[in-house]
């Protein structure tokens, strides 16, 4: 019987190591991870970053001081109750040894100024004004995100080509090591090619080292680590637009509205200031449950009061000069930022432009370098070049290569920026 057991439970035994493996192997995060795009290690940043954070409980903040607000304008009603006692033999009313009150109180602002109106106003360009804020956050957020990424990837692609330069030095090398055997090439050609290898294996080292910064800069940003491999699925620079196309979206911009909005804010609190040279009208009331005494037989109560400043020692009229002060330098820091985001754009976009019109030459010129490369060597195998024309075209192909990689990805970059700049993002 123990025999037959342990043969049933043996496939299972053999089993367990498998089914554990499979199961670790299906964990995310692990060393087979997909690479990750720039839209999922902006949506890691988004959820990591503490600036985020901060920016979304700073409107929560301004939800709660609009309820304060509005809180103002509403009737205002309670439940109270006391117990009074006090010396005296209780023969008359006015002598009672204890003296309970309950009763409901309710008050009702009728007019102040029209400032809670104005408060009301202030508190929701507040709130529009987080919400600009966090926008704003957002999208500088998404361009160092962007920036990390790209010199992450830039890094990546520019070890592949150091590497496909360091196999054809490796090949170079091994064929003038037979030619030199052969009595076809100096011992100097062969040294004189390592010393190239060594050169830009040295370069690797250096790309290898800016690749860590790069992925530990991104790992910051995402909050996400190990990050082994980032990819880009195809993506092209568009065809530019006009400048003006692209500074017509200027007012639209996070930053720009949140401008225009503390501006709002300042002019409502000009009007706050200015409602205290009004008269405040306010009608209270309160309905009695337990009375005793004379006033047994009144249930209930009203109250209106008006109130009409005459003289205030110069209060009112110094709190409506400063805030007329505050609103316009709001106003001046709205003009000032407008004019900023422009000058920010045209600056991005002459940038890129110059950038694409690089990319576009530094392209033609590394066709150019590939095909003098390929001349060069079938030169040499009918010896009509030397073997350090043969190396200086494979140095211009190299560098002609990586050229046309940062710039490729320095367009990339700036055409992030420049989308950031109009106000948009990913």
């Amino acid at each position: 019987m123990e025999h037959r057991a342990w043969r049933r439970l043996l496939p299972v035994l053999l089993l367990l190591p498998v089914a554990a493996w499979a199961a670790e192997e299906s964990q995310p995060g692990t060393a087979e991870a997909l690479p990750l795009t720039l839209a999922e290690c902006y949506g890691l940043a988004l959820k990591r970053s503490e600036t985020i954070a901060i920016q979304a409980e700073l409107v929560r903040q301004t939800e709660g001081r609009f309820l304060q607000v509005l809180s103002t304008a509403l009737p205002n009603i309670a439940f109270e109750s006391s117990e009074k006692r006090q010396a005296g033999g209780g023969g008359s009313a006015f002598t009672l040894k204890e003296v309970p009150e309950r009763k409901f109180t309710f008050s009702q602002p009728l007019f102040s100024g029209f400032k809670e109106f104005s408060a009301m106003r202030g508190s929701r360009a507040e709130r529009r004004e987080r919400l600009q804020q966090k926008a704003r956050a957002e999208q500088l957020l998404f361009v160092d995100v962007a920036d990390a990424f790209y010199l992450f990837l830039e890094h990546q692609q520019d070890l592949q080509i150091l590497a496909a330069i360091q196999d054809a030095l490796q090949a170079r090398i091994g064929e003038l090591t037979e030619r030199e055997r052969l009595g076809r090439s100096r011992t100097s050609e062969v040294v004189s090619a390592q010393a190239r290898l060594r050169r830009v294996e040295a370069q690797m080292e250096g790309v290898r080292s800016d690749a860590v910064t790069s992925r530990q800069l991104l790992e910051f940003l995402t909050g996400t680590s190990p990050i082994t491999a980032v990819t880009e699925a195809g993506f092209a620079v568009p065809a530019l637009e006009t400048e003006a196309a692209y500074l017509a979206g200027v007012s639209a911009r996070p930053d720009v509205r949140v401008a225009e909005e503390a501006w709002r804010v300042s002019r409502e609190e000009m009007h706050i200031a200015q409602a205290k040279f009004f008269p405040t009208v306010n009608v209270e009331g309160n309905y009695y449950t337990k009375r005793v005494g004379v006033s047994e037989g009144v249930d209930w109560d009203a109250l209106l009061k008006v109130r009409v400043p005459l003289f205030q020692g110069g209060e009112a009229f110094g709190a409506t000069k400063e805030a007329s002060s505050k609103a316009r330098q709001a106003k001046l820091q709205f003009d000032q930022t407008a004019r900023s985001a422009s000058l920010e754009i045209q600056d991005v976009y002459a940038r890129l432009h110059a950038a694409l019109a690089r990319q576009a030459a530094l392209e033609q010129a590394l066709a150019a370098s590939e095909e003098d490369y390929r001349l060069q060597v079938e030169d040499y195998r009918r010896n009509l070049v030397g073997n350090l024309d043969v190396l200086l075209a494979l140095q211009t192909l190299q560098d002609a290569r990586r050229d046309v990689l940062h710039a490729q990805y320095e367009t990339k970059r700036l055409y992030w920026q420049l989308r950031v700049a109009t106000g948009e993002a990913l």
